[in-house]
């Protein structure tokens, strides 16, 4: 007995991993920037909540617009996963990097849990960003 040839599947990846894409970066994206707006007018309310106040606002407003930034980097992947699929590995970088960084700080004793927090959902959205990136790439011919 001999088993049928496998059919030959295309290079293109399927509608339903593009589908996941655009909602992973969609949802990113949204709540990204529902929660980094809010930022650029809590300076003083940050620094008196979370001492010592900011004394380098051009560090703290370079964090938020940069962070800004890239949650509309987000929604513009999301329009286009496939097309936009190169900037998947660094949408991954911007999130594991921060969720690092968040984590050492936090080892050294610097970090109070409340301010840990936020960090735990960059790490979803990485991990999600890792399957999206997977679930986009061509498929083999074979």
């Amino acid at each position: 007995m001999t088993l049928p040839a496998a059919r030959p599947r295309d290079e293109r990846p399927s509608a339903r991993g593009a589908r996941f894409a655009s909602l992973a970066f969609l949802v990113a994206g949204v709540c990204g920037l529902a929660f980094v707006t809010p930022l650029f007018f809590l300076r003083d309310y940050i620094g008196a909540s979370f001492p010592p106040a900011v004394t380098h606002p051009e560090i703290y407003f370079g964090f938020v617009t940069v962070t800004f930034a890239w949650q509309v980097a987000f929604v513009l992947i999301a329009r286009d996963p496939i097309r936009f699929r190169p900037l998947m590995p660094a949408a991954m970088l911007e999130k594991f990097a921060y969720v690092a960084a968040i984590a050492g700080l936090h080892a050294r004793g610097d970090l109070t849990l409340l301010q840990v927090a936020p960090a735990v959902t960059d790490f979803i959205f990485g991990v999600l960003f890792i399957a999206a990136f997977v679930k986009t790439a061509p498929r083999s011919t074979a």
